[in-house]
This record gives structure tokens, C-alpha cells and sequence, in this order.
């Protein structure tokens, strides 16, 4: 836990060896809901995706299923060519048929022709960060990360990351290949991943948090907490919830998502709130027994 006497380390090494600023930006909220579809004009989507490079992120968290497809292809026409210190991380695993079906698909055959169709639309020979989306229960780990190794060693894949597993499995995962990052939930009311966030800090991974604001449910005891914390920075309480994350460990490396420019700068100003120890023991305390 940090406090105002220890300096907040805003960069991470992804891999150990790539610097990404820890407060990303992810575009998920571009899509319609159920991430199906558009949610607005194409322009305004490109336009908050240019501004969050502008203001200083360095990490696009995406997935091919978003839209689908809809969230990669804006990310390119707004960001190709691509700034040398940009990070593109995407997802494959999921194929959606509507905006509230998932099919997970881990067969190898299946993860190579979602990886390569994502460099496709991506624009580009590598992917920074490859996530598996689910791990598929049909196939065997070994058989999905396997692939994934493949096309790392292809030059296809750069660093692979997995999304939504328990520290066993992400034991399991090590013991078959190279992990450069987690993506679980993981917020101010649900501290269900903790496990698997030390794993991460114990390894030096990544630890994508999703759902970081929690989506609205900072009700109760915890909006109360955070609204006193947020008026003595001048802030919001979505500001507070982000510092929070960035606070808690140095491998957390939040990706909220906005289609609005005023949100998405109000998120970023969490990278300027510096919580005293005080402020982190309140916080704390506010995990579900």
C-alpha cells in the first residue's frame, strides 16, 4: 500500500522491458450495449481515442469481440500509424452472435485465425499484448497457450496476457509459458482477484483491473467514504476510486473506458491524486467481509 511518502511509480514494464503508463484507456464503452454495435457517431469515437493518446496514455486495452470487430477498426483509423510508444493490447477467444451471447472458442485453429484477423484490421505485424478472452474448459491449457507461444514465436505476438482466471490456473499458466499480464475484476467492492494479484506482483505481471469504477455500485458506506476523500482533493469520486487502484499495488494498471472527452480526462486526472496513508486505510476498509 503506498501513502504521500512514497513517490507513485506511474510507469509500468510490461514483460519487464516495455514502459507503459499505468493509467490506460479501454474501448469497450465505443461499442453499443452488450458491446454490440456503435454507440455514437464513428468521429466522436475517433476523436476521444486521439485525445486519450494526447493527454499522455501509452495503453489501448481492446478485444475483437467488441462490436465485433467494430473497436479494433477504430483503433486504427484513429491512431494508425501508431506512435512508437503506444501499446496495443487485444483479446481472442470470445466469438459473440449477439449482444448477449458468447461462445468461447480456445480450439487451436480457432485463437490462430482470431489473432491474425486482428492484426489484419490492427494494421499491423505484431500485437503488443494478446489476452486470451476465457480460458476455454473444452480444450486443454496447454493446447490454447500453446498456440499462443506459436505465434509469439512468430513474431506474430509480442507478449501474451490472460483475462478472467484463478490464481491456480494462473499457476498452471506459468508453468507452460511466458505471462506478461491478468485481466480480472477487480475494484473498491470486489477484491474477489486478490489472490491472483500477488500472484502478479510476486511474478511481475500486469494486472489489467476491469470493471474499476464497479460500474456505478459505489453506493452506501462506500460513496460516503469516497465523497469525503474526493472534496479534500477537489476531486471526483471516480477520481478517487482510479487513485485508489494505482495506490494499491504497482502492478495495477487500470483501462476505464469513456466515449465522452470530459470523462476520459476526468479519469486521467486520478494519475495527480496522492493518497495518505489515512486516506488508504479508509479505503481499505470498505472490502465486503
Amino acid at each position: 500500500m503506498s501513502s504521500t511518502s512514497q513517490p507513485l511509480d506511474h510507469v509500468f514494464l510490461l514483460g519487464g522491458e516495455l514502459p507503459v503508463r499505468r493509467l490506460g484507456y479501454g474501448t469497450a464503452q465505443l461499442t453499443g450495449p452488450g458491446y454490440w454495435g456503435p454507440r455514437g457517431a464513428r468521429r466522436d469515437a475517433v476523436t476521444v481515442l486521439r485525445a486519450a493518446v494526447e493527454q499522455g496514455v501509452t495503453l489501448i486495452d481492446t478485444a475483437d469481440n467488441y462490436g465485433p470487430a467494430l473497436a479494433e477498426e477504430l483503433v486504427t483509423e484513429a491512431l494508425h500509424p501508431y506512435p512508437g510508444e503506444l501499446v496495443i493490447a487485444t483479446k481472442g477467444g470470445v466469438v459473440r452472435t449477439s449482444d448477449s451471447t458468447w461462445h468461447i472458442t480456445g480450439r487451436p485453429e480457432q485463437l490462430r485465425a482470431m489473432c491474425e484477423a486482428s492484426l489484419r484490421r490492427l494494421r499491423t505485424d505484431q500485437i503488443d499484448l494478446y489476452q486470451l478472452h476465457r480460458l476455454d474448459p473444452d480444450v486443454p491449457m496447454a493446447d490454447q497457450l500453446g498456440t499462443l507461444d506459436t505465434l509469439r514465436q512468430e513474431g506474430k505476438i509480442r507478449y501474451i496476457g490472460l483475462d478472467t482466471l484463478t490464481a491456480d490456473q494462473l499457476e498452471q499458466a506459468l508453468s507452460l509459458t511466458g505471462i506478461a499480464s491478468v485481466q480480472n475484476r477487480f475494484n473498491l467492492l470486489d477484491r474477489s482477484s486478490d489472490a491472483v494479484l500477488k500472484m502478479c506482483e510476486t511474478h511481475g505481471l500486469a494486472f489489467l483491473p476491469w470493471f474499476p469504477l464497479a460500474n456505478g455500485a459505489l453506493t452506501g458506506e462506500a460513496a460516503t467514504a469516497l465523497a469525503d476523500i474526493a472534496e479534500r482533493h477537489d476531486a471526483t469520486r471516480g477520481q478517487i476510486a482510479l487513485a485508489w487502484l494505482l495506490h494499491r499495488s504497482p502492478v495495477l494498471c487500470p483501462t476505464p473506458g469513456t466515449g465522452s472527452p470530459t470523462h476520459l480526462a476526468e479519469n486521467l486526472g486520478a494519475r495527480d491524486i496522492s493518497l495518505s496513508a489515512e486516506d488508504m486505510s479508509r479505503l481499505e476498509a470498505l472490502a465486503p467481509a
